[in-house]
């Protein structure tokens, strides 16, 4: 069971809330360790790379920028062109699809814009808090180098991801999300 758990597939507990709504702080997920590399087990070298993650797909990986485990969604491959105006991704010049769910505005409870956006041809939600910082919701075109990511929260406002580490190398990648369990 640990040769399983250490190569093929593990479960991890989610800890924060940077990809609420899709999933929330303390949900577990259930990964393929197997989805882009095969790895000796124990260990962190890849034996085997035969695989890269598609634009959308919520991916875990080992940040030493973040010294940290991360969980996001990839929204830039290698040499695409990514920029964010006011919370809009574009890629390669084309500008993601969004589709206003809602927007809560309750007592004591912060503005909260629910939109479904669409990446490649995953859609997934996304939560804008529009009370916290907007310092990251803007910047200017980047190119994706090759062998990295561009990833970002669902939680847009409320997440460190590639606007705050950088651009997330393949060697870190270590798994690909296959579903939620709920606490």
């Amino acid at each position: 069971m640990s040769v399983f758990r250490s190569a093929v597939a593990d479960w991890y507990t989610v800890p924060t809330g940077s990809m609420q709504p899709t999933i929330k702080e303390g949900d577990r997920i259930v990964v393929n360790k197997m989805a882009y590399d095969l790895r000796l087990p124990f260990t962190d070298k890849a034996m085997i790379s035969f695989n890269i993650p598609e634009r959308g797909e919520i991916v875990v990986f080992e940040s030493k920028a973040a010294d940290m485990r991360l969980i996001k969604r990839v929204i830039g491959l290698p040499g695409d062109v990514v920029s964010m105006k006011n919370e809009v991704v574009q890629i390669n010049g084309k500008t993601l699809s969004y589709k206003l769910l809602e927007q809560r505005v309750q007592p004591n409870t912060p503005l909260i814009t629910s939109l479904v956006e669409t990446v490649g041809d995953i859609q997934h939600h996304i939560n804008i808090d529009n009370t916290a910082s907007n310092k990251l919701s803007n910047f200017a075109p980047v190119t994706v180098p090759e062998g990295h990511y561009l990833v970002l929260g669902d939680n847009r406002r409320n997440s460190s991801d590639s606007r705050v580490y950088g651009f997330v190398p393949h060697k870190e990648l270590r798994v690909r999300q296959l579903l939620s369990l709920f606490q």
